[in-house]
């Protein structure tokens, strides 16, 4: 049985959290290679109605990685998170002085309703007990009108039987890694980077000499991204107890019953990117 509190928070969940963040602290990843993901993540996102005068929130910023990013762009932003890695997140943000750090959960965001000019959550909302909770408090704090902008895990709907059914034999492995202790966990992720996401993505680069189509295989995105990448995200993906996967369709539906509209999404990996717009009442 999942332990929870009233404030839709998985309590492992946040305690993983906060040593994921602790020890990969995203100070070995290349800026380059930041930059690049982070024009990913965002390039749906609608940068001619942010200005150096918006505020807006960054919620599960984690170790501050994509706040390093956005923080310069933007006149304040809120940087949320219920793990220790908000401590992580302000180191790696003490040169900028318009980051306001908040050790807190979604249900229990320190911001007005109707006053943030942008918001974005990547990674962080399928990690929670409900979801669409989780958007409708977000919505909650931006002003009509602002953007909010969700990265989900994805059902997969889009590939191939075999890619589905590589990823149902992966999970129970998931499973069991994330309740072991945090050592038995980054050892067993670290293998995993090494022996399944790095071979897989240089087959995948291959591939790409050989005129194939990369996409054929499994986490063919690692293959421009940097080793320390694979490692961190191999931590994430089976090193976390809580898991929820939506299919496109679900996440739209759950984005427009939080009074989101306009609703646009990223047709290319990362799946899914989603942005949808406050509505105006």
């Amino acid at each position: 049985m999942q332990k929870k509190d009233k404030k839709n928070i998985n309590l492992e969940v946040v305690k993983g959290f906060g040593e994921e963040w602790t020890h990969f602290d995203q100070s070995s990843l290349p800026p380059e290679e930041r930059e690049q993901i982070f024009n990913q993540y965002f390039s749906i996102f609608p940068w001619e109605l942010i200005s150096e005068d918006s505020e807006g929130f960054d919620l599960g910023c984690g170790s501050g990685r994509w706040a390093v990013c956005m923080a310069p762009k933007v006149g304040k932003l809120h940087c949320i998170d219920p793990s220790s890695a908000i401590e992580v997140a302000r180191k790696n943000l003490s040169e900028l002085d318009n980051c306001i750090f908040h050790k807190e959960g979604v249900n229990s965001m320190p911001l007005c309703n109707d006053s943030m000019d942008f918001g974005y959550s990547l990674g962080v909302l399928h990690h929670i007990p409900n979801t669409q909770e989780g958007i409708i408090e977000c919505v909650k704090k931006l002003r009509p009108g602002a953007p909010l902008l969700l990265y989900l895990y994805y059902r997969l709907e889009n590939k191939p039987f075999l890619y589905r059914a590589l990823w149902i034999l992966s999970n129970p492995f998931r499973s069991f890694i994330s309740r072991l202790p945090y050592s038995l966990r980054y050892i067993f992720t670290q293998i995993i980077a090494a022996f399944i996401y790095w071979p897989l993505a240089k087959l995948a680069n291959l591939l790409v000499i050989f005129s194939v189509n990369p996409g054929l295989i499994p986490l063919a995105e690692y293959r421009n991204k940097s080793f320390y990448s694979m490692r961190t995200d191999a931590f994430d993906r089976f090193a976390t107890r809580l898991e929820n996967r939506f299919s496109l369709d679900e996440i739209k539906s759950m984005m427009t019953q939080s009074g989101l509209e306009r609703i646009v999404y990223r047709d290319s990996p990362p799946f899914w990117c989603v942005l949808g717009y406050k509505e105006r009442k």
